[in-house]
């Protein structure tokens, strides 16, 4: 992730659910009585909360059940829920307009005539907010748009006309259209003061805040329309729809965007001997985003929920340029993983695991036959995502070594959340890509001529009593235990975005795995220090990573006491997070260890780790391959998409402020000159 990434990735702070459509109505209808008992001076409360209800709620309570059956009528996608929370922001807009307008009016020599300039405005102010969000949630054009736009301006004008009069003061009509458009006499004594100007200065600001919103749409529309040849409407729309209401109408706009590629989809099969099948890695080179249930955003579950044996989908060396555009795109994955499993080639044979470091880079592998295990991780640096063309070149690396297939995982679980510009996504040609490269081969070529044994496996999984909030998604906790030989190896997998800073280690700690522990297969292999003058050294990791400190940056290591009171449970082991992106509706940066007790995790991870040794039996294993052609963001369209999104709000604000700020200029020369 990029630093315009996280920067639109930190607006998810703002992400709400609309409320059900009753609640809305329920609280317009209480804030209308409230304004009401405010503004209306009867000889009783209930009868001015009364009037608050009947002029300021009717309208509202109108435009909630009007606007979404007009607007889908004429062919836009306006629900319930988001109508009547549109209309409870128009009702707040004109209430907060009219109080500001009767505060003045109290400090200063301005009269009447102000507070009903004021309501003029407001309501043309409504008109314009809802014929914004309608253009926007149902991409009309503005002169369709405009009809359920106008419904809640409408209700409150023809109200103000019937009850203030202004019938009378028209020649024509009989006693019939007096009783139904002229009663003033049922009406507060303030409305009396409306006349005929007033709604023609309604219409005449009405179609000056539509003309205002058309240009305001088409000045930020420009810049989509000729980089990614789609409307910004679609995204705010979609987007809209997607945190109000949980749609997938911003999966349209993803696929409009959308380039088709050939992603490799690995799977590593343990079986019993009886042929059942009792764990399955799936590991697909795709990115589980962008939010929460959105294209990829769910793939871990989803992937979980296909296999036969227990699953673990860590996340693969990719970023977001690789978000599957739908959730349409996960069966393509899913089929692709079902063929490879059914084309497994079982052995019985498999080395014990063995770390490598290079520079930042970290790699624990494990060889089954000719395949090959990795599980890569630049803890205790931070580190985001492995773009996609370094994890092929690392898994080339691991090949040039003799292996035949590669699984590659990056463990994805020490990050500093959005506290940096860059926050270390590893791309072609820096530093960290050779690391992870040398790193990958080294160890691959340790594994090579490691001795073999028969292999057993043990595996343990918990729901947690954690959700999305705490920043665990529904897979929990997953634990898998080899043992190959007299050693043992572990691979935790936790269904979360990232790891505090940190975490990992401590978690290897609890397990009695130091994280500088090369294990014995890669013991051969001598780790060099990187170009960071803080990166752990053969000699020197250890203590620099059991450092302890808060800091950016900081080593946050295993201490010697966690390491003596856990007692020894593996011999190497790493842990994972999934990256599942459903925690990430929450919070941006929701990542493990932020908002539950860290120790809490610590415990089930080593009571995890004790039931998965529990359940060790003789396994075969095998590893096998294949492509699954999908549509995913696109090189580059990630970078752009959050680069336009970013430039919008920036310079959509401050270009709005100018509009609203030269139409309420104009509004006021108009109400001076009439």
């Amino acid at each position: 992730m990029t630093s315009t990434q996280s920067d639109l990735a930190a607006l998810s702070r703002y992400v709400v659910r609309a409320p059900r459509w009753y609640s809305s109505l329920a609280f317009a209808l209480v804030i209308a009585a409230a304004a009401g008992i405010a503004a209306f001076d009867s000889r009783f409360v209930l009868e001015d909360a009364w009037q608050g209800v009947f002029f300021i709620g009717v309208p509202t309570v109108i435009a909630s059940l009007a606007m979404a059956g007009i607007d889908r009528r004429l062919g836009g996608q306006l629900t319930p829920s988001r109508a009547s929370l549109l209309a409870l922001t128009g009702e707040l807009v004109l209430v907060a307009t009219l109080t500001v307008a009767g505060v003045l009016t109290v400090l200063s020599a301005l009269g009447q005539k102000f507070v009903f300039d004021a309501l003029v405005a407001g309501l043309a102010a409504v008109f314009a907010l809802q014929l914004f969000i309608v253009m926007a949630v149902s991409r009309r054009s503005p002169l369709i748009a405009v009809i359920p736009a106008s419904v809640q301006t409408v209700s409150t004008a023809l109200l103000l006309y019937v009850y203030s009069g202004t019938m009378r003061s028209i020649e024509g009509g009989g006693p019939l259209v007096e009783w139904l458009l002229a009663r003033p006499q049922e009406a507060p004594p303030g409305l009396e003061g409306i006349v005929p100007v007033d709604f023609a200065l309604l219409g005449i600001l009405c179609v000056l805040y539509a003309v205002a919103v058309w240009v305001f749409l088409a000045v930020i529309d420009r810049p989509w329309r000729r980089s990614l040849d789609v409307s910004v409407l679609d995204f705010i729309g979609g987007f809209v729809g997607y945190i109000a209401e949980g749609t997938r109408e911003l999966e349209n706009f993803f696929e409009a965007i959308g380039e088709e590629a050939l992603v490799p989809v690995t799977v590593c099969s343990f079986r019993r001997f009886d042929g059942s099948e009792k764990a399955r890695f799936v590991l697909a080179m795709v990115h589980p985003g962008p939010m929460g249930e959105i294209g990829g955003g769910n793939l871990p579950e989803r992937v979980a929920r296909d296999a036969e044996g227990l699953a673990f989908p860590p996340h693969a060396t990719a970023g977001h340029d690789f978000n599957l555009v739908t959730e349409r795109e996960v069966d393509a994955v899913l089929e692709s993983a079902d063929r490879a499993a059914a084309n497994v080639e079982y052995t019985d044979r498999a080395t014990a695991g063995g770390r490598s470091r290079s520079g930042e880079a970290t790699v624990l592998g494990q060889r089954f036959g000719d395949d090959v295990l990795l599980a890569s991780s630049y803890a205790p640096n931070f580190a985001d995502d492995v773009d996609y063309a370094v994890g092929l070149a690392a898994g080339g690396e691991a090949r040039a070594q003799g292996a035949r297939r590669v699984m590659l995982i990056d463990a994805h679980n020490s990050n500093n959340g959005l506290e940096a510009g860059d926050l270390g996504h590893v791309v072609p040609g820096s530093q960290r890509s050779f690391d992870l490269m040398e790193a990958t081969g080294r160890v691959a070529n340790a594994l090579r001529d490691a001795p073999e044994s028969a292999p057993k496996l043990g595996v343990a999984w918990d729901r947690t009593p954690w959700s999305p909030r705490e920043g665990i998604g529904p897979l929990g906790v997953r634990v898998a235990v080899l043992e190959v030989g007299d050693e043992r190896t572990g691979y935790v997998l936790i269904d979360g975005n990232n790891m505090e800073p940190g975490l990992r280690d401590r978690i290897l700690a609890r397990l009695g795995v130091r994280a500088d522990e090369e294990g014995k297969a890669a013991s051969n292999s001598e780790p060099e220090a990187g170009p960071d003058p803080m990166a752990p050294t053969a000699n020197g990791g250890a203590a620099a990573e059991r450092t302890a400190s808060d800091g950016a940056g900081a080593r946050h290591g295993p201490t010697d006491a966690e390491v003596g009171d856990a007692g020894t449970l593996l011999d190497s082991a790493e842990v994972m997070t999934t990256d599942t992106h459903i925690v990430n509706t929450v919070d941006s940066t929701n990542q493990v260890g932020a908002a539950l007790p860290p120790e809490e995790l610590l415990d089930l991870i080593a009571d995890l780790t004790r039931e998965a040794s529990r359940d060790l039996e003789p396994v075969e294993v095998g590893m096998e391959s294949e492509n699954a052609r999908v549509t995913v963001f696109g090189n580059d369209r990630t970078e752009t998409l959050a680069s336009h999104a970013n430039a919008m709000i920036a310079m959509g604000g401050a270009f709005a402020l100018a509009v609203i700020a030269a139409v309420m200029a104009i509004s006021a020369l108009i109400f001076f000159l009439a």
